[in-house]
């Protein structure tokens, strides 16, 4: 400390810094110190330094290639996978087509088919009605024939004797008789 202290009050006074020829002599060896040491650092660590940055340098290369490969991959997968969607939705669409096709199709069978019921049903109904009229008129017509032969019955009672009643049945005996053996 007290060299310190000497040095300040040797420097001159109107002067800042006082620049003697022990000051240059010892920044001139720190110069010199600085060149050597700097020279034998750079022998010493530039080819290790060197390889080391070439490694690096190697291996960021092959990181940024290899991600430039699964980035391609990647894009093909996309794309793979959007054509897979696509003809999902082809195939999806396909399907739902078909299927609205034979839904109609089923739909005109099942309204065909219940058009050939409802004829088959009404032609049955026809018939029925049909026999029910011939059955009818073969009913009515009995009814009548029935009644006409109560009616003469009364009026025949009424108005003939019954020699004529005897005489009458008997014709009407013979001409039954005779229509059985000819059908």
């Amino acid at each position: 400390m007290n060299f310190t202290i000497l040095l300040a009050q040797a420097a001159v006074e109107d002067r800042l810094f006082g620049l003697d020829s022990q000051t240059l002599i010892g920044a001139l060896i720190q110069f010199v110190n600085a060149l050597i040491l700097t020279g034998a650092l750079s022998f010493i660590l530039y080819k290790p330094v060197k390889e080391y940055m070439e490694k690096r340098s190697l291996k960021i290369k092959g990181q940024m290639e290899d991600a430039e490969k699964a980035k391609q991959k990647a894009e093909a997968l996309v794309a793979e996978f959007e054509a897979r969607l696509k003809d999902i939705d082809d195939e999806a669409e396909k399907i739902l087509e078909e299927a609205r096709l034979k839904a109609a199709e089923e739909g005109r069978a099942i309204v065909e088919n219940a058009k050939h019921e409802a004829e088959a049903i009404l032609k049955r109904a026809q018939e029925k009605i049909e026999f029910d009229k011939i059955k009818l008129r073969e009913e009515s017509r009995l009814y009548i024939i029935e009644l006409a032969v109560n009616l003469a019955q009364k009026y025949i009672e009424s108005s003939i004797d019954d020699n004529a009643k005897e005489q009458l049945f008997e014709e009407a005996i013979s001409k039954l008789e005779l229509s059985k053996w000819q059908s």
